[in-house]
């Protein structure tokens, strides 16, 4: 018996929509001092310190997209949540929880992150999400300048904008302090831009 069979001719497109695109990347996910069951605790203390925060901050985490990336992840948040949020409010609530889960933890379960803000068009389709904003987002959270900003801190937390994100967020935000973010080359891959980090 033959039986029919349908194929799908190229990609479906939706068109593309605005969102804010924020990227995390855990320190030292690798360390050979972490087993396997040090890294499960690690990931399940991230997704928990960053629900935490986004709540705290009065972002929804279940109205944001979020792709796991085994050592971080990204999140895609809505274009109608204001961006100053993630510079105003974000990074304390997400300081605070990291703080929280690090001190009832031993040093191979504790958490210190980079995060990257950008925003731009992003594209959906049936494997997920696609878009220049979130390669320049990866860019920028791999950047060596603030892989070393981390290093050299004390805190939990190092975080970079893209030149956009400054510019249109950072800088006309009444809660912000532009004065305490400064510039850097970030030169990777394809990508040549200056980015703002904030320690």
């Amino acid at each position: 018996m033959v039986t029919a069979q349908y194929y799908r001719v190229g990609p479906i497109l939706w068109p593309a929509v605005h969102r804010t695109v924020v990227v995390f990347d855990i320190e030292g996910f690798g360390d050979r001092r972490r087993t396997n069951r040090h890294q499960i605790v690690v990931r399940d203390g991230l997704y928990h310190t960053l629900e935490r925060a986004f709540e705290r901050t009065h972002i929804r985490w279940s109205k944001c997209y979020h792709e796991d990336r085994g050592d971080g992840l990204f999140v895609l948040v809505p274009a109608e949540i204001p961006k100053s949020l993630f510079i105003d409010v974000l990074p304390t609530e997400l300081a605070d929880a990291l703080n929280e889960h690090n001190c009832a933890h031993c040093p191979e379960e504790r958490i210190r992150l980079r995060m990257a803000l950008h925003a731009g068009e992003v594209s959906y389709d049936h494997h997920g999400v696609t878009a220049a904003a979130i390669t320049l987002a990866f860019r920028l959270v791999n950047a060596p300048s603030l892989k070393a900003a981390l290093a050299e801190s004390t805190g939990e937390l190092a975080l970079i904008t893209s030149p956009w994100f400054f510019d249109e967020v950072v800088r006309n935000s009444a809660a912000s302090s532009p004065g305490s973010y400064y510039p850097t080359e970030v030169v990777m891959k394809e990508t040549r831009t200056v980015g703002w980090i904030r320690q």
